[in-house]
C-alpha cells in the first residue's frame, strides 16, 4: 500500500469515525478517549470471523430483497478483498475506527463506495461482536480439543510402555501401595477424558447465533436468521434478543474448562518437578524441555512444568476477570464487555501453548524402573496386602490391621521390608500366617492381585489402554 493510500485511508477513518454517531454529537471524541475506548489493537484477531459473519449478513439481505442481489455480490467481493488484504499483511488498521468491525467496514466503503454502507443493514455492533467472540471460540474449541485428543494419544502410548514397571503410589505423598507406572499414566488420562468432555460440551452451547438481535431488541427488516445460522455452521439460534447481545455465560465456561485443565496440568507438572528431584529421580525429562543454570553447572532444571504450573495462576486469573466483569451488568450491552476479549484471548493462547508443550513432552520423559521399584520397597507398601491376607483366612479387619501394625512396627525396628521378615517372626503376631504369605508380600503379587476394572493388575491397565483408544476426546 502506497504513503498516499495510506493517507486517503486514514482521511477516511477520521471522516468514518464522525459519522459513527456524529449525528448526536455537537463536538469529536476526545483524542485519549478515542485511543482509551479503542479495542482495534486487541479485537482484530477477529478479522476472519468478523468477515465470515459480514460475507454470510449481506448473502441473507440479498436473499431477502433488503438489498438487491448485486449489492449483496459487491459487498462479498469487497469483503473478500479485504480478507486477503489482511491475510497478506497489507491492511491498515485505524486506532480512530475504534474496532475490528468499523476498520472493515470502513475499507469496505472505500473499496465499493456507499452500497458498502448498506452492510449494516439489520445489525449491530451488539450482536455483530457477540457472533464473532462465538466464531472465534469454536474455531479455538476445535484446535483445543485436538490438542486434548493428541496428548491423550501419546498418555497412552507412553503408559502401553510400562504396565509392568512397578512404582510407589501415594497418599500424603507417603508409600501407600504399589502400583504401576502406566497405572498412574492412566490416571492422567482419566482427567483429560473429563477435560475433553466439557469442551465439547461447552462447544454446543457456543455454537448459538446472536446475529440479527441487532442492538437488543432485533429488526424491523425481514430478515431471515436461519439463512445466516446456515451459512456459518450454526447449530441454533439465540432465541431473546436481550439475552444474545449480552450473554457471557459461554466464554465464562470455556475459561472455566481452561481452569480445571490448567489444573490438572499443574498437578501433573508438581509431580514431574518432584519425580525429576535427586531426592525421587524417578524420571528423566528430555533436555530441550528443560534449561541449567547461570551459575551452578549441574542443574537441570524442568523449566516447561513449572511454568505451566505458574500460568495456571494466569487463567485463574482471567476466569475471576470475566465473572467480576459480567456480576453486575443489568441488560443488555454495555461498554464494559469490550473487558471480556483480552482475558479471553490471554487464556486461549496460554492454554494453547501448555498443551502444545505437554503434547510433546509427556509421551518423552522416562522412568527410573530401578529407582522407582527401590522406593516402593522402602514404605511398606504391601502392609494392606498382608491385613487383606489375614482376612481371607477369617480374621476380621480391624484385628487384622491392628496385626499387621505390629509386624511393620517390628520391620521399622530391624530396617527391614516385610518380606524381609522371617515366617516366624511374621506367625509370632499371628498363627494365621503361612509360608503362603510371601506371595502376596510381593510388588508384583500385589499389582497382581488387584485384578479388576480399574485396579492395578498389568492385564486390566492394559484393557483400560486399549479402551482409551476408543475415548480419546473427539469434536
Amino acid at each position: 500500500m502506497t504513503d498516499q493510500t495510506k493517507h486517503q485511508t486514514t482521511a477516511q477513518a477520521d471522516q468514518a469515525t464522525s459519522n459513527i454517531w456524529g449525528g448526536r454529537f455537537s463536538e469529536a471524541t476526545d483524542h485519549f478517549v478515542a485511543q482509551f475506548t479503542a479495542s482495534v489493537n486487541f479485537d482484530k484477531r477477529m478479522a476472519s470471523q468478523d468477515i465470515a459473519g459480514s460475507i454470510a449478513h449481506a448473502t441473507m439481505l440479498g436473499q431477502c430483497g433488503i438489498i438487491t442481489k448485486d449489492e449483496s455480490r459487491q459487498i462479498i467481493d469487497g469483503l473478500t478483498q479485504i480478507k486477503g488484504e489482511i491475510e497478506r499483511g497489507e491492511f491498515v488498521w485505524q486506532v480512530a475506527l475504534e474496532d475490528v468491525h468499523m476498520n472493515i467496514e470502513s475499507r469496505l466503503t472505500a473499496l465499493i463506495g456507499d452500497v458498502g454502507k448498506k452492510l449494516h443493514t439489520g445489525r449491530s455492533r451488539n450482536d455483530q461482536v457477540a457472533t464473532d467472540i462465538r466464531l472465534y471460540l469454536r474455531d479455538e474449541t476445535k484446535k483445543i480439543v485436538s490438542l486434548i485428543a493428541k496428548l491423550q494419544s501419546g498418555l497412552l502410548d507412553l503408559a502401553s510402555r510400562h504396565t509392568h514397571t512397578i512404582m510407589p503410589g501415594f497418599t500424603h505423598l507417603q508409600t501407600a501401595q504399589p502400583i504401576s507406572f502406566a497405572h498412574h499414566v492412566m490416571a492422567w488420562f482419566e482427567m483429560l477424558v473429563r477435560d475433553g468432555e466439557r469442551f465439547v460440551e461447552t462447544r454446543r452451547r457456543i455454537n448459538q447465533m446472536p446475529l440479527g438481535s441487532a442492538a437488543l431488541a432485533g429488526t424491523t427488516y425481514p430478515i431471515d436468521r436461519t439463512i445466516t445460522a446456515r451459512l456459518l455452521g450454526f447449530d441454533g439460534i439465540c432465541q431473546n434478543s436481550l439475552d444474545a447481545v449480552s450473554d457471557r455465560d459461554f466464554a465464562i465456561e470455556f475459561v472455566s474448562n481452561a481452569s480445571i485443565l490448567m489444573m490438572h496440568l499443574s498437578r501433573i507438572s508438581e509431580e514431574l518437578i518432584l519425580w525429576m528431584s535427586a531426592q525421587f529421580a524417578f524420571i528423566n525429562i528430555p533436555d530441550r524441555f528443560c534449561t541449567g543454570s547461570s551459575i551452578m553447572p549441574q542443574k537441570k532444571n524442568p523449566d516447561v512444568p513449572e511454568l505451566v504450573r505458574g500460568k495456571t495462576a494466569r487463567v485463574f486469573g482471567q476466569l475471576t476477570t470475566l465473572l467480576t466483569l459480567m456480576k453486575n451488568q443489568p441488560l443488555a450491552y454495555n461498554k464494559d464487555n469490550q473487558e471480556d476479549k483480552e482475558p479471553l484471548f490471554d487464556c486461549v493462547d496460554t492454554l494453547t501453548g501448555s498443551l502444545i508443550a505437554f503434547a510433546d513432552m509427556l509421551p518423552n520423559i522416562t522412568p527410573n524402573a530401578k529407582n522407582m521399584k527401590d522406593a516402593t520397597m522402602k514404605g511398606y507398601a504391601t502392609a494392606t496386602d498382608l491385613a487383606d491376607y489375614l482376612v481371607k483366612k477369617g480374621l476380621p479387619f480391624r484385628d487384622a490391621h491392628e496385626v499387621v501394625g505390629s509386624a511393620v512396627g517390628l520391620a521399622v525396628q530391624k530396617d527391614v521390608d516385610l518380606s524381609e521378615l522371617s515366617l516366624d517372626e511374621l506367625q509370632s503376631f499371628s498363627d494365621l500366617i503361612a509360608d503362603d504369605v510371601f506371595d502376596c508380600l510381593t510388588l508384583e503379587g500385589s499389582l497382581n492381585a488387584r485384578n479388576h476394572i480399574g485396579g492395578t493388575a498389568p492385564s486390566q491397565v492394559e484393557q483400560a489402554i486399549e479402551r482409551g483408544r476408543e475415548r480419546i476426546v473427539k469434536v
